[in-house]
């Protein structure tokens, strides 16, 4: 952290070296709490506690906007639009209306330029900041993903729907290039970037490095890239080598994450983001992308490789010179697990910025794959949410975390309701982001091997968001008193159906589990329902505002609200349609052809045996 302390004004907050454990007043109409806090390690009552201790206080007074919830559009594996019948443009196009009416209000989409692996890359691979999949370059007009103008209609479908699109912007690298130069360059020792081999000499390399862009023939930017524009490069085309080499006359960015000395470079040839034609180029690319797409934001991709003062100055230029700019939501990719660093970082970003909070991701997958030895009241221990609610987006899974991806980090499946509950359901908890594939899917085994969603349970998650649309409000308790199971309330907030509120509870054991928890006395009399429809039978809300709440014996999660809460019968009878790829309609289809069959062949068995019958 002393990084920050060495850049240029760096605004660090005194909060983060005093940190309140009191209970927190949310900030009218925000969503948010004015206070910066890590959660307590243990939630324990004191002795002869009658009443909830250190409640997350929310004034029924206060505005309450509607809940905010993101999805991400995409999953590693998701089949190549060049070998489907629709593209992913066209299914997300489709989906996104049920999603809107679910409470999604913002997608990610998975990044649109053109790769160097046209038809198959994710985008990552990144080509042409330019190229929307709009021109014949690499092999294909259109991305993987589909073309420009099916991404202009899913952008137009998504406004109408209530879902603003967020952009996953790559800006720290490029590759696929059209020519190779000769250049000098130094290599470097890949686990200390700042130790040059070869005692340092600077050799001859070839270096694919030359970006003219033919396909394009200038439309919208005229700029090429040349080894000028770059820091480094992992390929030497003379010796025909993997490797790391800085380029003569280059020297890494000293404002990036201190990972393997310097992490500047990560991959292909590193963008040299101090260079004044590629801020340039940068900021007229992010000026230009709003007048080609409805969009309400960006995600940008792997922030600890480049020059954090950099960053910060494309924050400001989006205020001051994209259209609608100082509206759009803007998270970055920051890999890394220490809550008080993510925090200082969000502070040198004038908190224009969120973080996407690995370190809860991680105590989700600990904890999880530790079974009933996790403790589960360790499960926000650190985590972001509790340092900067209002600059965080929690997750549960993402491209990168799932199986076989380099930062994969799993969660066991049977603990994926409880850790959705909690990303969904609390307060103070940032933006919660839905994984594409807990919804729709998974092809990680193969494109031959569909995985289903949520144990083949996808409208359980999908119940989960509506809950958040409809009673993730009011004030909160928390009940993080035993190892093996936690649990936690919200009252409610009289503009969102009706007041209801909700009660949440948790297990990791193997019997039944049950806790006193208080939902307001408002509630007193009602009968509540646990709308997962994992406990059977009703839990009455006592006069004093308490009613007895329970979780079944098998490693489960119920979510209970009052039976006749307004849109309770919009929560229990949901059927979410996440056939997303048409393989369960295909399956249908194929059914219906072999019953059909058989009913051919069958009266073509009866036809034959009633002539085979001897005539009267």
């Amino acid at each position: 952290m002393s990084k920050f302390l060495s850049l240029p004004d760096p605004s660090l907050p005194p909060q983060l070296a005093a940190l309140s454990r009191a209970a927190t007043r949310q900030e009218p109409g925000s969503g948010y709490s004015t206070n910066i806090r890590p959660l307590r390690r243990r939630i324990t009552p004191s002795p002869g506690c009658t009443a909830p201790e250190n409640p997350l206080i929310i004034p029924s007074t206060d505005p309450c906007p509607q809940n905010e919830t993101m999805i991400q559009g995409f999953e590693w594996y998701v089949p190549s639009s060049h070998s489907t019948s629709y593209t992913h443009w066209q299914r997300l196009t489709k989906a996104i209306p049920q999603l809107g009416s679910l409470g999604i209000t913002k997608m990610w989409i998975p990044p649109a330029c053109k790769a160097a692996d046209a038809k198959n890359g994710n985008g990552y691979d990144i080509y042409d900041l330019w190229d929307l999949g709009e021109f014949e370059q690499k092999g294909s007009a259109p991305t993987k993903w589909g073309s420009k103008a099916q991404l202009e209609l899913l952008c137009k479908i998504a406004e109408g729907s209530g879902v603003k699109i967020i952009f996953d912007a790559v800006l720290n690298h490029k590759t696929g290039a059209d020519y190779k130069e000769k250049v000098k360059a130094k290599k470097v020792d890949p686990l200390d970037r700042n130790k040059e081999l070869d005692g340092g000499e600077a050799k001859e390399i070839e270096s694919w490095t030359g970006f003219n862009f033919p396909g394009r023939g200038g439309r919208y930017s005229n700029r090429e890239w040349n080894k000028h524009h770059f820091t480094g490069v992992d390929w030497d085309d003379i010796t025909r080598q993997k490797g790391i080499w800085k380029l003569e006359g280059k020297e890494w960015s000293n404002d990036v994450d201190e990972e393997v000395g310097n992490y500047d470079f990560l991959m292909f040839a590193d963008v040299d983001h101090r260079h004044p034609e590629v801020q340039q180029d940068i900021f007229d690319w992010v000026r230009w992308l709003p007048t080609q797409l409805k969009m309400g934001g960006l995600r940008l991709d792997a922030i600890k490789h480049y020059s954090f003062r950099f960053q910060k100055s494309l924050l400001e230029h989006i205020d001051r010179n994209v259209e609608n700019g100082r509206d759009w939501f803007i998270v970055g990719e920051y890999w890394r697990e220490d809550s008080e660093f993510l925090a200082k970082y969000i502070e040198y970003m004038d908190h224009r910025i969120a973080l996407f909070d690995v370190p809860l991701c991680s105590n989700f997958s600990r904890i999880s794959m530790a079974g009933e030895r996790g403790d589960m009241r360790e499960l926000f221990n650190d985590a972001l949410c509790l340092w900067k609610p209002n600059n965080v987006v929690t997750f549960v899974v993402n491209h990168d975390t799932q199986q076989g991806q380099s930062l994969e980090t799993p969660v066991a499946p049977w603990f994926l309701p409880h850790a959705y509950s909690l990303i969904l359901l609390r307060a103070n908890t940032g933006l919660p982001c839905v994984f594409y594939s807990d919804l729709y899917g998974s092809f990680a085994n193969g494109p031959s091997s569909f995985i289903p969603p949520m144990s083949g349970n996808p409208s359980l998650l999908a119940r989960l968001i509506l809950l958040r649309k409809l009673y993730a409000y009011g004030t909160q308790h928390d009940y993080f008193w035993h190892s093996d199971f936690v649990g936690f309330t919200r009252e409610g907030h009289p503009s969102h159906s009706g007041g209801a509120g909700l009660a949440v509870l948790m297990s990791n054991r193997w019997s039944w589990a049950r806790e006193k928890m208080f939902v307001g006395q408002q509630h007193t009399g009602e009968q509540w329902i646990d709308v997962l429809e994992q406990c059977p039978g009703k839990v009455t809300i006592d006069e004093q505002g308490w009613g007895d709440f329970t979780v079944p014996g098998n490693r489960g999660c119920s979510v209970w609200i009052n039976e006749t809460a307004e849109g309770r019968w919009d929560v229990t009878s949901l059927q979410f349609d996440s056939d997303i790829y048409g393989i369960q309609a295909e399956m249908g289809r194929r059914q219906h052809q072999v019953e059909r069959r058989q009913q051919e062949i069958n009266e073509l068995s009866r036809q034959t045996l009633d002539s085979d019958l001897p005539s009267a």
